[in-house]
């Protein structure tokens, strides 16, 4: 067998973005050995991407605001879909955990009372984001790995894990390797957390950063953990269009928060005519009352002008972006028109600094003198591994998550911001979950030989394959597949020819070849990271195909309407003698007490 390294600790969390950061600081503040992995660089975790703010109900700028709004707008905004319990600890908790980044250090922007500052967001009632201008991620991250740092937490960068180790039916570590010079490594664990974020890079055009392949929903299936609602696949409706290098980099949801407005090639502000009648009565119905908030919003003053359409949820703007588009009324790079240039240019740049010079540098576009050209980019799964709300255990022994690689938070939608309180919420929950089942165990698990011996074989088969395919040949068809077949709008013809064609390419994938060394060599790396997009892609497909509505972010042309049976079940994914299957689960019963939340809005709206 090939030579390996051995490091041994309690707890190993995998991902160093907001939720490894933050279950890795209380697994370690409860006393246990914490190591740390993470794919890329310390502080180069896909979160500091992340721009608009964090969603927590504050109330420092708008004084109704609460928990139990806060819950009502994720469960309306995930289409109910969500595990009521994720839903409502996040809203109760997400205060506490920003106070709690405000005391560890983070920079806020502030109120003239000196509070921290809130702005709009999509889908939230009122002001509810606590941001630093749209640099957030990139605040939360330095004071999580500072925090963290400061702890004396092991951590081991630019490491693959590409196995989940087991000792029975029970974890008992992982195994990975060093991308630099390939070097194994074991890591005896008795308790491990997955929080490795999203599968993006299956998708041609993408928010999200190179380490997104669906590693961590790949190697919760492969443990024996269930994957549920993975046909929600959310695309952000302002992604940059052009240049081609840059297609797909995020265009904060904070422009629209401040006022951005949307407009097609004809100068149409077309949102208006887009809003779901469900909903119509929340948005402005005019552009003189869009513009009253704003300004309002602006001078932060109270009004009561309704919020522009602009801010609808994101699954409704990008369906209506794309459909503008697709209608011929779209821009010279097939995208809409995002206008902010209207307001004062200091309080743009100001507001929007990563934007005024991400638009710069790499579209020489001045933001406060120009539109921006945006359109949809896969950007955020809501599907993921089933994990318990109240500690992110699964249904693996010693297997915990937290993050977008679990599901369940958000049902069929994410709002935005939610994913930055929900990293810090539910990462302290697995950090403390998985250092009270270590503390619970009466022995050590042990690694299998065996097991490590298949890891390394597995690792080693590209080398060995002297008439195999090109790895990023096989991605370039994955991005064809997932693009033409499983992209904003889905029907069952072509979910079915996606399926086939994936299944046909996974085999494919089976035969990946490389040469050279394992010495910074991509083409290795990609090799493994096919093998867990491949799985990921197949449980979003057959997923897709068999949720028969539109519901969120799933939207079927032949199914154009929600089924009240299906908002009452999750879709599950789990492997069988290494297929992946598919079977429909019950959503888990709220409570009385919670439901009357609902009741009562309902109640005042109808009054």
């Amino acid at each position: 067998m090939a030579d390996y390294e051995v490091h041994e600790h309690d707890v190993l969390v995998v991902g160093a973005g907001g939720a490894g950061l933050r279950a890795a600081i209380e697994a370690s503040a409860s006393g246990v050995s914490v190591g740390l992995v993470c794919k890329s660089l310390l502080g180069k975790a896909h979160t500091v991407m992340a721009e608009g703010g964090i969603a927590a109900a504050l109330a420092n700028v708008d004084a109704e605001d609460g928990w139990q709004t806060h819950f009502r707008d994720t469960m309306n905004g995930g289409k109910m879909l969500n595990n009521w319990r994720m839903a409502q600890l996040h809203a109760q908790e997400a205060p506490d955990r920003v106070r709690e980044l405000e005391q560890w250090g983070a920079v806020f922007d502030r109120t003239r009372e000196g509070k921290i500052l809130q702005r709009a967001f999509g889908g939230h009632t009122w002001k509810r984001l606590c941001h630093v201008g749209d640099r957030t991620g990139l605040e939360m991250i330095r004071t999580l790995q500072d925090r963290g740092v400061h702890q004396g937490i092991d951590v081991y960068m630019e490491c693959a894990v590409t196995r989940l180790l087991k000792d029975g039916q029970r974890i008992a570590g992982a195994f990975g390797y060093f991308r630099e010079d390939g070097r194994y490594v074991v890591f005896k664990a008795k308790a491990v957390v997955l929080a490795t974020g999203g599968v993006g890079r299956m998708f041609p055009v993408t928010s999200n950063s190179w380490e997104y392949t669906a590693d961590g929903h790949a190697l919760a299936l492969r443990a024996g953990a269930d994957l549920i609602d993975m046909e929600f696949v959310q695309f952000h409706p302002t992604g940059m269009v052009w240049p081609p290098g840059v297609r797909g980099l995020l265009v904060t949801e904070g422009v629209r928060g401040e006022g951005g407005i949307l407009r097609n090639s004809a100068g149409e502000r077309f949102m208006f005519k887009y809003l779901p009648e469900a909903t119509r009565k929340d948005y402005a119905e005019t552009e003189d009352e869009a513009k009253r908030w704003v300004d309002a919003a602006i001078a932060g003053q109270k009004t009561d002008a309704r919020r522009p359409p602009e801010l609808s949820t994101r699954d409704n703007v990008a369906r209506s972006i794309y459909l503008e588009v697709k209608a011929g009324r779209g821009t010279p790079h097939g995208g809409v028109f995002l206008d902010i240039s209207y307001q004062d240019a200091e309080r743009v740049k100001r507001k929007l600094p990563s934007m005024y010079h991400q638009f710069k540098e790499l579209a020489d576009v001045d933001i406060t003198r120009q539109p921006m050209e945006v359109g949809p980019t896969m950007h955020y799964i809501m599907g993921g591994v089933r994990v318990d709300a109240d500690t992110g255990e699964s249904r693996v022994p010693g297997l915990f998550g937290a993050g977008e690689v679990t599901g369940g938070m958000h049902g069929a939608n994410r709002l935005g911001g939610n994913s930055l309180s929900d990293l810090i919420v539910f990462g302290r929950r697995a950090g403390l979950g998985a250092a009270n089942y270590v503390k619970a165990l009466n022995a050590r698990p042990q690694c299998s030989d065996d097991e490590i011996k298949a890891a390394v074989e597995e690792m080693e088969a590209p080398f060995k394959r002297t008439d195999g395919k090109n790895p990023y040949e096989l991605q370039r068809k994955l991005h064809e597949i997932m693009s033409t077949y499983v992209g904003i709008f889905r029907e069952e013809k072509d979910l079915k020819t996606g399926i086939a064609r994936l299944e046909e390419l996974t085999d494919e994938v089976r035969h990946a070849a490389i040469t050279g060394s394992k010495t910074y060599n991509p083409g290795w790396h990609m090799c493994h990271d096919l093998t867990n997009m491949m799985l990921a892609a197949q449980a979003i497909a057959q997923s897709a195909l068999s949720r028969k509505e539109s519901r969120g972010a799933h939207s079927r042309l032949d199914y154009p309407d929600t089924d009240p049976h299906l908002g009452k079940v999750n879709t599950s994914i789990y492997l069988e003698g290494g297929e992946v299957k598919l079977k429909q689960t019950p959503l888990p019963e709220m409570p009385e007490e919670l439901k009357q939340l609902f009741v009562k809005k309902e109640a005042t709206r109808n009054a």
